[in-house]
């Protein structure tokens, strides 16, 4: 919900996402995180809404009744590919993980595989706010809360409360890099909290909507070598070589959120 504090507007930003591949590098190539953004509580409506219309579609199919979970795994390919385009209007990024090009001390243990990947999913999002930023298609001064919404996955408690705390640090406090005695200023200085919530897809709809779009990057990387192909409204980036391969603001032209 986007609240009012005096005379100033803020605004909560919903992130739904899901990961693709496995990180283990001596047997698979990429690792995607993907999902969508929803900018305030309405649009956020809006699109579940749309969304479920979608699912209630594909459901006439006798294979799909009630009961059945559509996520990527259980439908064809054709039915994937139009549920990707139903969201062409919706505001997507990727990060794109070649695995046989990063450090492979990272994959020493589990600490510092999720450390890696807390890292990269916490890049995505940041270089994503920041172009938006650079191109004053989003005003940082009235965002107020980041709820994140991740796909139930097996991570220890410990392991969670690090993941928010990056955030946090990211978005609201700013970073110290004390290698290079460096702090970086947070993106968002009016933002209030950060929640960060794993989620069963089953329950939670935009969940399952992350998931065909991790599915969808994930294939796109296996057949172009890595390289996810820019698609309407996707943001990519692609480590370890942090560079951004679209930016996908076509959605942004015409709405500005200031």
């Amino acid at each position: 919900m986007s609240s009012d504090i005096g005379l100033f507007y803020f605004m909560e930003l919903y992130i739904y996402s899901d990961e693709s591949g496995v990180f283990d590098y001596k047997h698979n190539n990429y690792f995607i995180f993907a999902g969508l953004i929803c900018f305030g509580k309405v649009e956020k409506n809006i699109i579940t809404r749309k969304y479920i219309h979608v699912e209630n579609t594909l459901r006439q199919k006798p294979q799909y009744s009630k009961g059945v979970e559509l996520k990527a795994a259980r439908i064809t390919n054709q039915e994937k590919s139009k549920i990707f385009r139903s969201l062409n209007q919706v505001f997507k990024f990727c990060v794109a993980i070649k695995q046989k090009e990063i450090e492979k001390k990272i994959f020493e243990n589990k600490k510092h595989k999720q450390r890696y990947l807390d890292y990269a999913y916490k890049i995505v999002l940041k270089k994503c706010f920041e172009q938006m930023i650079s191109k004053k298609l989003l005003n940082p001064n009235i965002i107020g809360k980041i709820i994140v919404n991740v796909d139930e996955h097996k991570t220890a408690t410990d392991g969670k409360y690090e993941l928010r705390e990056n955030l946090l640090n990211e978005f609201k406090y700013g970073t110290f890099n004390f290698a290079w005695d460096t702090f970086f200023q947070p993106i968002f200085a009016k933002l209030k909290d950060v929640e960060l919530n794993f989620c069963d897809s089953k329950t939670v709809t935009l969940i399952r909507a992350a998931d065909i779009i991790a599915n969808h990057c994930y294939h796109s990387a296996l057949s172009n070598k890595g390289d996810v192909i820019p698609k309407s409204n996707l943001f990519i980036y692609n480590l370890p070589s942090n560079s951004i391969t679209a930016y996908g603001f076509e959605y942004f032209e015409n709405k500005k959120f200031n």
